[in-house]
This record gives C-alpha cells, sequence and structure tokens, in this order.
C-alpha cells in the first residue's frame, strides 16, 4: 500500500504499533540483566580457599542490585566450577565469555590457574579482577590485579623478620607450581642483595595436595639448629597448609624457636585446624577481620548476615573482591557502558575505600595501592596486627630484584604497554 493511499486509520494504527515495539523493546533492554562470572574453584584442593570467594561475589552483587542495579538493569551471578584444574579454568573462562556473554570475570586463585586463562581473556577481550597475591612478573591489559605484588607482602614481611626477629637463616618453603617459585627467586635475590649467603637459605617445594610432612619438617628443625635464628617463609597453598601446620606442633616447632610467615594461610584456611599449637606464628596480607575501622564492622555484618552464619570468617583475597568489584563498578559508571575496551581505559585512576579505612587506587600498571599488615596467629584463629605500613603501597609489576625486570615498567594508560623498558625505550613482546 502506498503511504499516499494509506487511511488515516490505517496511519494512525501503524503508528501506535511502531510505538509499541519501541516501548517493548526499550522494557526487554531494561529487563536484561548484566552477568558478571564467578571463576574459582568448589571443589578440589583449592575448593578451601575459593568457595568463600564465590560466595562473597554472591553477596557484592546482592548489594548492588539493592542499590539499583548497574547501568538500570540488574546485575546475574553466573558461578562455573573449575574444580582446581588448571586447563579447565581456561574451559571455563570461555564458557563465560561466549556462552553467557558476562561482561567481566572475578576469579582464579593460583597463578598456575590464571596463566591459564589469560590466553582466553586476550583472544575474547574480555576482563579479568584477579584477586589474589602472585609473584607479579605480568601486567597484562586484560587482567586487573587487586591482590599484592611482592613489594606488597613478600618483601616487607622478610624485611620485618629480619628487623624484628632478628632472623639470619631462611627457610622458603612453597607449593610447586608458578607462584612459589617465582616468589622465592626474587627472595632469594632480595636476600642475597642484603648480605645473606646462599647456605643461610633452604629452598623446599612440594606439590599441590602434600600430606605428609614429617621429613620435611625435621628437615627445618635440623637447618634451624646451627645457632642463627631461622624462620619460614612459607608459599604453601591450598589444604597443604593442614597438615604443615599439624606436623610442625607434632614436631614441638614452635613461633618462639623458628617462626613461620605465611603467604597463602588466613583465616579461611585457620577456620578447619586447632590453631593452638599455632599460636605465635605469622602470616602477611593487606587486610585482616580483626582489622578495627567503621568500613570493615560494616562489611563483617553483613557478610554474617549474609551467610546467616555468625561463624563464617573474612579474609585477604575477600577483601580484594571487594575493591575491585567496586572499581568495575564506578568504571562501567563513569564509562556508561560495559564495553570491554571502554571499562579498561576508565578505570584507571578510580579510587574506592578498602576495608582497612584507606583508599584504594588503580594504577596504570593494572595493580592496586594497598597497605602492608602483618599478624600473628591468635587461638581463635583470628590474627593481631603486630606490624604495618605507614600509607598505602603502590602493587609493582615488575620486580626490581630480578636481571631481566629490573628495567622494566608497566603503563596502559600512556605507554600501553605492560613490559615497556626504561633502557631501550622500547616496548617488550
Amino acid at each position: 500500500m502506498s503511504i499516499f493511499n494509506m487511511t488515516r486509520r490505517n496511519l494512525l494504527a501503524l503508528t501506535a504499533a511502531t510505538l509499541v515495539s519501541s516501548a517493548t523493546a526499550q522494557a526487554s533492554k531494561a529487563e536484561e540483566t548484566i552477568k558478571v562470572g564467578v571463576l574459582h574453584s568448589l571443589s578440589g584442593t583449592m575448593a578451601i580457599s575459593e568457595t568463600t570467594l564465590k560466595d562473597v561475589m554472591l553477596m557484592l552483587v546482592e548489594e548492588q542490585n539493592k542499590k539499583g542495579g548497574l547501568l538500570g538493569r540488574k546485575l546475574e551471578a553466573v558461578v562455573v566450577d573449575p574444580a582446581s584444574n588448571w586447563p579447565l579454568f581456561a574451559e571455563k573462562a570461555r564458557e563465560l565469555i561466549s556462552q553467557h556473554k558476562v561482561a567481566a570475570v572475578f576469579g582464579a586463585w593460583t597463578s598456575v590457574s590464571r596463566k591459564s586463562v589469560l590466553p582466553v581473556f586476550k583472544e575474547l577481550n574480555s576482563i579479568l579482577f584477579y584477586p589474589v597475591q602472585y609473584e607479579g612478573e605480568e601486567s597484562e591489559r586484560n587482567v586487573f590485579y587487586t591482590g599484592a605484588a611482592p613489594n606488597q607482602q613478600a618483601i616487607p614481611a622478610v624485611d620485618y623478620l629480619a628487623k624484628e626477629e632478628g632472623v639470619e637463616r631462611w627457610v622458603l618453603a612453597g607449593t610447586d607450581y608458578v607462584y612459589p617459585r617465582t616468589t622465592n627467586k626474587i627472595l632469594e635475590a632480595y636476600l642475597t642483595s642484603k648480605g645473606v649467603k646462599a647456605d643461610d637459605i633452604m629452598i623446599s617445594y612440594t606439590p599441590f595436595g602434600h600430606s605428609d610432612w614429617q621429613t620435611i619438617v625435621a628437615d627445618i628443625k635440623k637447618f634451624g639448629s646451627a645457632g642463627k635464628k631461622t624462620a619460614v617463609v612459607s608459599t604453601i597453598n591450598g589444604d597443604a597448609n593442614v597438615p604443615f601446620y599439624k606436623e610442625l606442633a607434632n614436631q614441638g616447632v614452635k613461633a618462639t624457636d623458628i617462626p613461620v610467615v605465611a603467604f597463602s594461610v588466613g583465616e579461611e584456611e585457620l577456620a578447619g585446624i586447632d590453631t593452638k599449637p599455632l599460636v605465635g606464628h605469622l602470616a602477611a596480607w593487606n587486610y585482616f577481620q580483626s582489622v578495627d575501622t567503621p568500613e570493615n564492622k560494616a562489611f563483617i555484618d553483613k557478610w554474617k548476615a549474609f551467610t546467616k552464619n555468625e561463624k563464617r570468617v573474612s579474609n585477604d583475597p575477600m577483601e580484594a573482591h571487594v575493591i575491585g568489584f567496586n572499581m568495575w563498578v564506578k568504571a562501567v559508571e563513569k564509562a556508561g557502558t560495559t564495553d570491554p575496551d571502554t571499562v579498561i581505559d576508565s578505570i584507571v585512576g578510580i579510587q574506592v575505600p578498602n576495608l582497612t579505612g584507606g583508599v584504594s587506587e588503580m594504577l596504570p600498571n593494572h595493580h592496586i595501592t594497598k597497605p602492608v599488615l602483618i599478624g600473628e596467629i591468635k587461638e581463635d584463629g583470628q590474627f593481631e596486627t603486630v606490624w604495618q605500613t605507614d600509607g598505602l603501597v603502590p602493587g609493582e609489576a615488575w620486580s626490581k630484584y630480578l636481571e631481566g625486570s629490573k628495567d622494566l615498567i608497566a603503563d596502559w594508560k600512556t605507554l600501553k604497554c605492560g613490559n615497556y623498558n626504561t633502557v631501550t625505550k622500547k616496548c617488550g613482546a
């Protein structure tokens, strides 16, 4: 029918139908959720640490929806279980991005799981918020590292032990994968630069889920009997920590004799064991549940109300997810879209409160500013802060103590490079 031959009634009907169709499309778009991927092991050796991170993400999504959602739309958490299986992490990441069309992913714990998913996030141009302390030596455009870099945990912990505890001999004990090996490589170089001799450094690695610690603990005792103050710097990860600490107690290794400072043991791991023999041993984190601030009290109250369990604890990687999630929300609001490229450009410089009473900022190297705390294990499974930095420490992607890294910096805002060589003035491969 020509428009010229259309009756007034037909024209009005067509206009009304168009308006209804447009309104329906707009309503459908408003009802469409923004999906958020949650990539944490709910089974296998890392479930002891990662399950609680899934729970806190569900709480954060629920809380944001109570505020009205994001960009006028509700958020929807899409949870998958990579089951402590490193190749499966990559498959599940691809599923979240390609099949579920998530706007961003919050997840991974071990560095090997993070390394597994990196190619997927680069290929599909999506965003990963990684909430756990790690070994550094990396800065990817598609990843935001909200856990500690070595200069925000490992280096300050060693400094504390040397200065405050008078430690001269060092046991670097870790699980056999990327994070412990690279961290210990950095620590070995750092200790050597401070004049520590090779004979005063013992390095030991065990597989995931290792349970028979009798020989290793005996070796630690022998190493610590040379007349010099000795400490264990532990990068042991997952459920292997439980039998490790039990064996320390069995062999009478006390914190007053050979203190252990752990980088992967927090409130969640201690909740399942008898902590009395561990009293006095240490952990280095950027947050403890015992931190006395209004922000932390409000968070813990919400956490216990959400879980309906007064005994549920909080820990450092949970706070990292709180910071990362709130940074992502602010970046999306600033950008007016969940488009990854726009969000990546918008998030640098975003500041949000952390739970220790400060304000953390996303840096151009995709790491954040954080305080460093050393905590002493108490009988109730909590930590008493015995030392902390005066202010917030900026995360460094590359270690100044490694020959191949000392000249590198990361800057995704100005240089658009994750490994820029300050000597050659070139961006690496």
